[in-house]
C-alpha cells in the first residue's frame, strides 16, 4: 500500500497519450493519483525523450516519455487517459497512428478517460456517435456534430468513456477512472 493511496489498482497499467502542449495538471494529477492507487502509468507520445506541458497561460514543465506510440499495443494496457490542453489533442488528432490506437482502445471496451479538449481525439477516432459526453465548453458543437450528446457536468460516464470538463474536475475524473478499473477487476 502506498503512503497516500491504496493498492486498489495494483497490477493495472494505464496509457496516457500526450504531446507538447498538454495541460500540465490534466496529465500530472491523474498520473500521480493512479500511481498512488497502485497502478503503473506510461506516458506515450509521438517522440521519445520528453514533452512540455502548458500550465494555464504559459509553458509548463517537461514530462518524460515512457513509450512512443508506434511501440505500444492496446493489449498492453487496462485503461487510457487523454489529457487536454488545446494544443495537445489538436496535434494528436492529426496523427493516424494515435487516432487508430484510440479507436482500437475504445472498441476494446476498456476504460478511456478524456478531459477538457481531450475528446477531440475521440471525435477523430469516430467513437462518440450516440454517446453522452462533456468537455471544455468550446468543444460542444464539435461533439454534437460528431453525433454525440454534450452536457455541462463535472464528469460523465457512458459505457467505457469517461469525460470531464477542466482541471477543477480532476478529483471527480480520477475517482471515475478508479471506479471503472476496480469494476473491470470484479467483472474479469
Amino acid at each position: 500500500m502506498s503512503l497516500f493511496g491504496s493498492d486498489a489498482l495494483k497490477g493495472k497499467k494505464i496509457a496516457i497519450i500526450a504531446t507538447d502542449g498538454f495541460e500540465q495538471s490534466e496529465l500530472e494529477k491523474p498520473k500521480k493519483y493512479l500511481e498512488g492507487e497502485g497502478a503503473e502509468t506510461h506516458v506515450i507520445s509521438l517522440k521519445s525523450g520528453s514533452i512540455k506541458g502548458w500550465d494555464e497561460k504559459d509553458w509548463g514543465d517537461k514530462v518524460d516519455v515512457d513509450k512512443v506510440i508506434g511501440d505500444v499495443k492496446v493489449a498492453d494496457y487496462d485503461a487510457l487517459v487523454l489529457p487536454g490542453g488545446q494544443m495537445n489533442p489538436d496535434v494528436l488528432r492529426t496523427k493516424p497512428e494515435v487516432v487508430r490506437f484510440i479507436g482500437e482502445f475504445v472498441r476494446s471496451g476498456k476504460p478511456v478517460a478524456a478531459i477538457c479538449h481531450g475528446p477531440w481525439t475521440l471525435i477523430e477516432a469516430d467513437v462518440v456517435r450516440g454517446k453522452k459526453l462533456t468537455s471544455w465548453p468550446s468543444l460542444q458543437t464539435d461533439i454534437k456534430n460528431a453525433g454525440a450528446h454534450w452536457v455541462d457536468e463535472t464528469v460523465v460516464v457512458d459505457g467505457n468513456l469517461i469525460t470531464s470538463r477542466n482541471p477543477q474536475d480532476i478529483p471527480n475524473f480520477n475517482e471515475k477512472i478508479k471506479e471503472a478499473l476496480v469494476k473491470d477487476s470484479v467483472n474479469a
